[in-house]
């Protein structure tokens, strides 16, 4: 039940509750797969305020801190889940887009992208489309990573991925997007190559890429088993 609690205590934003049973259920065997659920089990509660904020009953102080929580929680778990290698697995640029403001979701999925050995480069919030071309070119990513919050996002989002195609770049990249009005209709629409609304999904989904990627540069791993 300690990870249900851990949702609970989420939920009712009680912070000295969330880290006691925390470190109540990771002193015995800490592992990975612990931290997972604990990220999990959180990502749950951030949903519970998410809807009581709808509800009326939480304000948008108290989404800030869900999120502010939620990052504390990832940092704490991080080194159960830190990739061993010195070198990164792949290059990810992320920024939330043009006319939103938010990065709670964008902070939070970066924390889980560097525990699972990506280099990311954030570069904030309110980014306009030419700056994200402007950084794909010199940084060469292999993921850009689109987030926004506000329905005006899907727009923002499509101009930017429209302008990387301008630029020649687009063939180059994978897209992720993610956030609140994001789903299967708009990440079609949009052009994006994959979208999710859960960090640690999304987190998987680049790591996959990375994998078949390793895979078209070496030949000789491609085989079928």
């Amino acid at each position: 039940m300690i990870l249900e609690d851990i949702t609970s205590a989420l939920g009712e934003l009680d912070e000295e509750l969330l880290f006691r049973l925390i470190n109540e259920y990771l002193s015995s065997d800490p592992s990975e797969e612990k931290a997972n659920k604990i990220i999990s089990y959180c990502q749950e509660g951030t949903k519970i305020v998410g809807e009581r904020y709808h509800m009326g009953e939480y304000f948008v102080g108290d989404l800030i801190f869900a999120g502010e929580l939620l990052t504390e929680v990832i940092d704490m778990v991080k080194p159960y889940l830190i990739h061993e290698s010195s070198e990164y697995i792949g290059k990810i640029l992320l920024g939330t887009v043009h006319g939103d403001l938010h990065d709670i979701g964008k902070n939070i999925f970066k924390s889980m992208c560097e525990a699972a050995g990506f280099k990311v480069y954030d570069i904030g919030i309110d980014q306009k489309e030419s700056t994200f071309v402007q950084k794909v070119r010199e940084i060469k990513p292999d993921i850009v990573g689109m987030s926004g919050i506000l329905t005006v996002a899907i727009e923002a989002m499509k101009e930017t991925v429209d302008a990387l195609k301008e630029a020649g770049l687009r063939d180059n990249l994978k897209i992720i997007i993610g956030g609140n009005p994001v789903n299967i209709e708009a990440s079609n629409y949009i052009g994006a190559d994959a979208f999710s609304v859960n960090s640690n999904e999304g987190v998987n989904i680049c790591i996959d890429w990375m994998k078949e990627k390793k895979q078209i540069k070496d030949p000789s791993k491609n085989v079928e088993i």
